[in-house]
This record gives C-alpha cells, structure tokens and sequence, in this order.
C-alpha cells in the first residue's frame, strides 16, 4: 500500500521534517509493552476517536499491513459506537472501508 500524496510530498519539501516526526513516532511506538497488533489497534481507535479521516486510512493501512485482520478493524470501529456514538462509528466504519476495499 502506497503513501498519500501529501506525506509523499511533506518528505520531498522537508525531509527533516518529516525524518524528525518518524523517529518521534518510532520511539512512542517502542516505548511500551504492548504488542505490535496491539499498538496497531490503539492507534487505529485513537485515530477513530480523533475524527480523523487521515489518520483513520493511514492506521488501518498499518494494521492490515502488519497481519490484522479486516474484520479486526471493522471491530474497532464497531466498538466506537458505545463510546463515540453511531454516527462516528459509522462514519469511521466508513473510512476503515475506504481501504479494505481498495484490495
């Protein structure tokens, strides 16, 4: 899976920028106990919660991208629903397929 092309082209204009934010996010990743799939989750809900269209596409990439199932972030989204409400799951519902449906 490809990267947008605005990351694509924050990395062409600058770079430093973009390398200072990926180690950033690196070492946050790192920093803790939970798993890869588990980090992957988290940041997919928070990426939910956030009401990020953005961070919602780029996280389910990750996670698919790192073994979790399509179902497992359609669950993600499903579970907003007691949290953030039934028109925030379905609209992140909704961003979560923009990507499984890709493939």
């Amino acid at each position: 899976m490809s990267k947008p092309a605005p990351y694509l082209r924050l990395h062409r204009e600058h770079p430093e920028l973009a390398e200072a934010y990926e180690r950033f996010a690196s070492v946050a990743h790192e920093a803790g106990p939970l798993s890869e799939r588990e980090r992957r989750l988290v940041k997919l809900a928070l990426a939910l919660a956030a009401g990020s269209e953005g961070a919602t596409h780029s996280h389910t990439r990750q996670a698919l991208e790192a073994g979790v199932g399509v179902e497992d972030v359609r669950h993600v989204a499903f579970l907003a629903a007691t949290t953030l409400g039934f028109p925030a799951m379905m609209k992140g519902l909704s961003w979560i397929e923009d990507v499984t449906d890709e493939d």
